[in-house]
């Protein structure tokens, strides 16, 4: 199954899809979009043009585990995206993942704007890739 997952953010919001196997999450693009309804619809577009048959949204907890505003605002655009697509959204906990992305662009030394441009789609890919790992071992 091709999955898609969706890394929220303010400006920038970060995009990774694995193959039909579910074996490896792939960065994919960066969307570049301050407006909640146009990145709604930037990121259906995307779902569509990956052929994304399930779509993964990053849950930004509290490390204490608790939710705030941000995961509220994550879990509504999830509902909408599930709505207006048809395609099953999950939420996937994405504590820690931007710290790791920036880690591994630290250990391929990318910096400056290449790195600003590339680390929401790098955290995209390690939320999916969190949820595959996940979901195998549910199945074993």
């Amino acid at each position: 199954m091709i999955i898609m997952s969706v890394d929220l953010g303010k400006a920038r919001t970060g995009i990774a899809v694995c193959d039909k196997t579910e074996f490896l999450a792939s960065p994919y693009k960066v969307i570049f979009q301050k407006s909640p309804s146009k990145l709604l619809n930037d990121v259906m577009q995307t779902a569509k043009e990956t052929k994304a048959e399930l779509i993964v949204v990053g849950l930004p907890k509290n490390m204490d585990g608790s939710e705030g505003e941000s995961a509220k605002n994550a879990r509504e655009f999830a509902e909408k995206l599930n709505v207006l697509t048809g395609i099953e959204t999950v939420m996937q906990d994405e504590r820690g993942t931007t710290v790791t992305a920036h880690n591994f662009l630290n250990t391929t030394n990318t910096r400056g704007k290449k790195r600003k441009n590339v680390v929401d789609e790098v955290a995209a890919a390690i939320i999916l890739q969190d949820f595959l790992d996940s979901r195998k071992s549910r199945q074993n």
